[in-house]
């Protein structure tokens, strides 16, 4: 539960690579729902990185008629790899010809065109919001990585299309896989019931090793460019470590209370980035430490945890305290228990995809979108309060806050944060105290 290295999903995808027909095996999935009641079930990618990439393994391992047709992201060589890598994994399940892998800001939209039942989204966070829109609107089911926002302009958008997804009756998943764990279940299922009292007050911890930082810039590279590569560095396009990783934890305190927190207060700063990042050259304006005090709309509080530093104690893990219990739960599957585990127990990375599969195939309702949104808007908000020092409320934040995703997107056109003069981006670090979530 302690360790210093969490497992991410280009790990678990290398871990759990010879598993590729566990899961048909343990679903009875109908194939009647299959697109104009064909056999075969086309999907798409949009963002190719290790997150999304991994994600497509994940939906191909379901059944073999589901077929990759089209693979999109920024920038082409990384769509390449994608290609390559789930090639030697999953053969011809792959048919994605050069014609229909795309590169560039306007990719998605090209493989959305596409003949395709579902798409999975796995992008930086920040573009989540524009491509769901698109998605929905070309009548796409979705999976999509957390976190769905990053701002409170993506909120807005996010859930907007929501509602526009339930009146077209698409199927939308969304990667907060604690929602599809027996451990979790189970004790949710218990804890609405009654059968483990009356919730006190809830905790949770993200604490993770320190994030090796940004790459430095390339000759030629505009600032766009620089950004996008180094999406993590900047809260427009990643969110920053508390909306990025620990929306998690949150969401399984938001799912526990049935409902979203309605103010936060909290504290945070930097001390491991500059210390072992300024000296390479390296940067980033996110914090590396937060400490948050939610409260509910019934006045119950709930307190987070989310820092990024080597050497420091380091669970990722989610408590509720009841007048009859504590519930202890384990959110974080490591590597050991994943190659341990036997096949009929499938993993929630795995069980995620199965369940939006048998959805659609079914015809059953599914809208994870509700949830995903305001899960990911709870940790924009413990953010927002740690920034500006403040208490800050959910409904004037949803509602005034600022939506930083430039428009028009393009690779010549500036980003919402600059360098000075130096090439820094220390100025843009947010200040409590004087930095304002928004303008009243």
């Amino acid at each position: 539960m302690h360790g210093p290295n969490p497992s991410s999903r280009r790990q678990f995808l290398a871990a759990s690579a010879a598993t590729t027909t566990v899961l048909a095996a343990g679903l009875s999935l109908s194939r009647s729902v299959h697109a104009a009641g064909s056999e075969r079930f086309n999907v798409i990618l949009v963002g190719a990185g290790g997150r999304g990439t991994g994600a497509a393994a994940d939906c191909l391992r379901a059944a073999g008629h589901i077929k990759l047709v089209a693979i999109a992201d920024a920038f082409g060589e990384q769509a390449r790899l994608s290609r390559k890598s789930l090639q030697a994994m999953f053969g011809d399940q792959i048919d994605v010809p050069d014609e229909r892998l795309f590169a560039g800001l306007d990719a998605f939209q090209k493989a959305l065109a596409c003949d395709a039942d579902l798409m999975i989204q796995g992008t930086p966070p920040g573009f989540r919001p524009s491509h769901y829109r698109a998605a929905v609107e070309a009548g796409k089911h979705v999976f999509m990585e957390k976190p769905l926002c990053v701002d409170a302009g993506g909120f807005r958008s996010v859930m907007e299309t929501n509602k526009l997804a339930e009146q077209k009756n698409l199927k939308v998943g969304v990667g907060l896989f604690r929602r599809h764990m027996d451990t979790h279940r189970d004790a949710m299922q218990r804890l609405h019931a009654g059968e483990l009292g009356k919730i006190q007050f809830l905790r949770c911890y993200c604490n993770m090793t320190a994030w090796g930082g940004g790459r430095p810039r390339q000759p030629g590279m505009t600032e766009m460019e620089h950004q996008i590569r180094n999406w993590r560095c900047f809260d427009w396009l990643g969110g920053g470590s508390l909306v990025e990783a620990h929306c998690h934890e949150l969401d399984v305190m938001d799912w526990a209370m049935q409902g979203h927190p309605v103010e936060a207060n909290g504290m945070g700063g930097r001390q491991a980035i500059t210390a072992e990042m300024a000296g390479k050259g390296l940067f980033a304006t996110d914090y590396d430490h937060h400490f948050h005090e939610y409260t509910y709309a019934d006045g119950t509080k709930m307190y987070s945890q989310c820092r990024q530093m080597n050497g420091c104690w380091g669970p990722m893990t989610e408590h509720i305290h009841t007048d009859k219990t504590v519930i202890d739960l384990l959110g974080k599957i490591r590597i050991s228990n994943v190659r341990d585990r036997k096949e009929e127990v499938l993993s929630p990375y795995l069980q995620e995809h199965a369940d939006l599969l048998d959805a659609i195939w079914n015809g059953k309702p599914y809208h994870e979108g509700w949830f995903g949104a305001t899960s990911s808007f709870t940790s924009v908000l413990g953010r927002e309060a740690g920034y500006c020092g403040q208490v800050v409320k959910w409904d004037e934040l949803a509602a005034q806050g600022p939506d930083l995703f430039p428009s028009p997107l393009a690779w010549d056109a500036d980003p919402p944060v600059l360098p000075d003069a130096q090439g820094s981006y220390e100025h843009a670090v947010p200040v409590p105290g004087i930095y304002q979530p928004f303008r009243s």
